[in-house]
């Protein structure tokens, strides 16, 4: 059971395409399955021709908050369950979306000011779970770490039903069979130049004049060493590269640190790691950021949605789990656990994702930033300035929630991937 979290900013363009046929008619029978109006009638507004006034009814404490309404204040949250189970009934469904409500602490049980929210169902085995983060009395809910808290309810119920998959018995497998390989050594010698020794057979021989290195045959025996007119650079690009077709070959080899071009060590990067040297970088950039401009920069290295390092490392790992199934069938335990990871990755991004607006209030906002913000307010909020009395008394409290999908996008929840096998 995989749970995908998500901010909006329009809730009766949410709504319409959740009610609506959906990408490629692929909603069926949409209906409410569960929610908490907190005296609206939910229930009645639930039906095609009523839903803008079934968004009025969740956003209106939202409204009440006039200036401190959040840009994006509709929490979404799209569960969907495996699909090697039974599908779960729409009472079921419903439990789980109040367990979940309830673990993030939008609406805990018995609570008479929380959040108002609904489920609704419009696909087998998924339900979605929308919610106004605007409280009864005024109050906002936070949504730090609301991302890490679904996926862990999700497993607790995944447990519970016995969706989560079993360990394997243990099976032997034939050995595979093949002809052992020479190891070869490519290293640098004392006077600088590369050899590569070992390669006794023609097929290794050619991969090695291919990669650029010159056959030796004397009382030495054969071996192969690089022009020693080679510059230097070329000489760790060249001598990788041999290293890298001959081990697609099936050979063994041995290659020299100095010479390898992915274990290539600095100062700053002592095991030579390249991966971990970027994000060294971008460290360093934080820490030395001097106004909020530097600092949201070096932050967008780490956060872009395409580029970041945490999407990297989400694909990554991801990769990491489909490679492990194509190797070895057997191995789905090994598999969901490298997809479990990629998905909390995707829940810290959740996190993080589109917190500029957070970031530029770091070290307090300019007068010039209050101006152009307060002017930017809808027109809606702006003549909402009266609050309820239950909100003028409560604190306010700044927002550091999941806000996930862009403005443009608010009525289309993006796909999520399913369970892996």
């Amino acid at each position: 059971m995989i749970a995908h979290l998500q901010r909006v900013s329009d809730t009766a363009g949410l709504l319409a395409y959740l009610y609506g046929p959906g990408e490629r008619g692929a909603h069926v029978s949409p209906r409410l399955i569960a929610g908490d109006g907190h005296g609206a009638p939910i229930e009645l507004l639930a039906e095609p021709g009523s839903l803008p006034y079934l968004a009025q009814a969740l956003d209106a404490p939202v409204e009440r908050l006039g200036a401190r309404a959040p840009v994006r204040p509709t929490w979404v949250c799209s569960v969907r369950s495996v699909p090697h189970g039974p599908d779960l009934t729409d009472a079921q469904w419903a439990v789980v979306a109040r367990r979940l409500v309830s673990a993030v602490g939008i609406a805990l049980e018995g609570y008479p000011d929380a959040c108002r929210w609904i489920a609704l169902r419009n696909q087998p085995r998924q339900v979605h779970v929308v919610a106004t983060l605007a409280r009864e009395d005024g109050g906002l809910h936070q949504g730090y770490r609301d991302a890490f808290r679904l996926q862990s309810e999700c497993r607790r119920i995944a447990a519970e039903l016995g969706h989560l998959p079993t360990a394997p018995h243990p099976t032997f497998r034939a050995q595979e069979t093949s002809v052992p390989a020479s190891l070869i050594t490519i290293s640098s010698e004392a006077s600088g130049s590369v050899v590569a020794k070992g390669a006794n057979d023609d097929l290794s021989a050619m991969i090695l004049k291919h990669a650029g290195f010159r056959q030796i045959e004397d009382w030495h025996g054969r071996r192969h060493r690089l022009p020693t007119t080679t510059a230097v650079t070329d000489r760790v690009a060249i001598a990788s590269h041999a290293a890298q077709m001959l081990r697609a070959a099936r050979y063994g080899v041995d290659l020299a640190p100095s010479l390898d071009v992915a274990r290539m060590t600095t100062p700053t990067n002592p095991l030579g790691y390249a991966a971990g040297a970027a994000l060294l970088q971008i460290t360093d950039r934080v820490r030395s950021a001097e106004n909020r401009a530097d600092l949201r920069q070096a932050v967008d290295q780490l956060l872009h949605p395409e580029h970041g390092a945490l999407e990297c490392v989400r694909e990554a790992l991801e990769a990491a789990s489909e490679h492990i199934t194509d190797l070895d069938d057997e191995a789905y335990g090994l598999a969901d656990r490298f997809g479990f990871a990629a998905d909390f990755v995707s829940s810290a991004q959740s996190e993080l994702v589109d917190s500029e607006d957070e970031l530029r209030r770091v070290g307090g906002p300019s007068q010039a930033e209050t101006r152009t913000r307060s002017s930017d307010l809808p027109a809606s909020q702006s003549a909402a300035l009266a609050v309820s009395p239950a909100a003028a008394e409560a604190e306010v409290v700044p927002i550091f929630g999941i806000e996930f999908t862009d403005a443009h996008a608010a009525a289309r929840p993006p796909r999520t991937s399913g369970p892996r096998r």
